[in-house]
């Protein structure tokens, strides 16, 4: 972790919490201890997991709902189990997925304004996994795919309007999977697994591309792209936090490996890719550090502290930043029962538009249709102008889900019936192997 000081127009990059009343107060977060980052953020809404009784929700929250959170807020309660993680479609500011421990995903599509009553009913549900669904991310760039991960050790893509896993990575992950990022035009994922390696995954041709040994230590880590290296966090055998940098291209060993600090929450990494700069949040803690990438290394910046620990965090896509405070990233910080928004800024005068810290960026608006990604078409993020001045054409991106049959729920006395046929199956084969073990030594005497 390099502390040198060198000419940098971010050196003096600053976060500022807003004020109470800009705040989110008295949420009912999640208990749940799932290494997650419990919130979601994009321009219109803040998800957040929430606690609930019998099944598994999460909030919605409107931009503008601040101050204390109404205990009737309504919520998504659709899954039977813990939700596990969500995430917004980039291209739809009111579509969102979700995962659960009831081994699916689910897609919901939240009204203009926000919820006005409880929703249990999902546009889309994406059944396929064995096991709890842990990770879920939408792609950079093609329409309607996201990435889920779960505990059969499996990677699935989806085609979320047609509701089916249309490409599946099995056998090649030995542990549960805690990572699952897309690099920057939707080509390649990243993960990260509790069999201490990181891995780079050719989804379509369902295949590891590359794999390499990362954190010795037993506690999750996370992996982010930055451009064509990796950046991974975990814990090595003495415990302590760490970091590692990756080529893309050669897992067999990182560029670098460096130390942070023996704290034990696990760190959540974000990255601005437009700025390459990296933040990096530990759970428990109430600081976020923040670094410059630059010639294969990460130079520190600063910290921002707080003595207020955070449980999760969420990274405002760039398209929602306030360009005339000289905003660069816009943080939410779950606590206990406080959502904070944390602004980091570029101090100088806002009277210009500072393009030299504000290049074009993603603008919401998919690259690919699905059809054309999975045929092994690529391309890159569509980008505009954040410019005061620039007025980006309204392009309404559609969801039209295909309806899928959700697999029949078996009555009590269905799944009785059920056992018992199945027993009785079971003797009559085991009666069969018998018999035939008797004819053979028969026949061999």
């Amino acid at each position: 972790m390099s502390r040198i000081v060198r000419s940098s127009k971010f050196r003096h990059v600053f976060g500022t919490v807003a004020k109470k009343e800009d705040c989110y107060d008295d949420l009912r977060a999640t208990r749940n201890a799932w290494d997650s980052n419990y919130v979601a953020v994009n321009p219109s809404f803040v998800a957040v997991l929430y606690e609930a009784g019998g099944g598994g929700a999460f909030a919605v929250i409107p931009m503008g709902m601040k101050g204390k959170i109404d205990p009737k807020l309504p919520l998504v309660t659709g899954h039977k189990s813990p939700v596990l993680d969500i995430d917004w479609n980039p291209f739809n500011d009111n579509l969102i997925a979700s995962v659960s421990e009831d081994c699916t995903g689910k897609v919901w599509g939240i009204p203009e304004g926000g919820l006005t009553t409880n929703i249990n009913d999902p546009l889309q549900t994406l059944s396929g996994h064995k096991r709890k669904v842990g990770t879920v991310k939408f792609s950079p760039t093609a329409n309607n795919i996201l990435v889920t991960s779960a505990g059969d050790f499996s990677v699935k893509i989806w085609d979320i309007e047609k509701g089916k896993d249309v490409l599946s990575i099995d056998g090649q992950h030995a542990d549960l999977i805690s990572a699952t990022e897309w690099n920057a035009n939707g080509s390649l994922i990243a993960t990260s697994s509790k069999d201490k390696k990181v891995r780079v995954i050719d989804p379509r041709n369902k295949s590891v591309a590359q794999e390499g040994e990362a954190h010795q230590g037993v506690k999750p880590s996370r992996i982010i792209w930055m451009k064509d290296r990796l950046l991974s966090v975990g814990f090595s055998k003495q415990s302590e936090r760490e970091y590692c940098l990756w080529d893309s291209r050669d897992l067999s060993k990182p560029l670098s490996r460096t130390g942070v600090d023996s704290s034990s929450g696990i760190l959540m990494p974000f990255y601005d890719s437009d700025l390459n700069i990296v933040y990096m949040a530990g759970k428990g803690d109430g600081n976020i550090r923040y670094f410059e990438f630059q010639d294969d290394q990460l130079f520190y910046l600063a910290e921002f502290k707080s003595a207020t620990p955070q449980r999760g965090l969420g990274m405002m896509p760039k398209r929602g930043v306030n360009v005339s405070t000289c905003e660069i990233d816009l943080f939410f910080k779950l606590g206990v029962k406080l959502l904070e928004p944390i602004s980091f800024q570029v101090p100088r005068k806002a009277d210009v538009f500072a393009d030299d810290i504000y290049p074009d960026t993603a603008s919401g608006e998919p690259a690919l249709t699905s059809e054309e990604w999975l045929s092994g078409k690529d391309a890159e993020p569509k980008l505009r102008s954040l410019a005061p001045g620039f007025v980006q054409k309204k392009t309404v991106v559609e969801f039209n889900p295909e309806k899928v049959e959700a697999p029949k729920e078996l009555s009590e006395k269905e799944l009785k019936a059920e056992v018992e046929r199945l027993t009785t199956r079971v003797a009559y084969l085991e009666a069969e192997l018998i018999k035939r073990d008797s004819k053979i030594k028969e026949l061999s005497a």
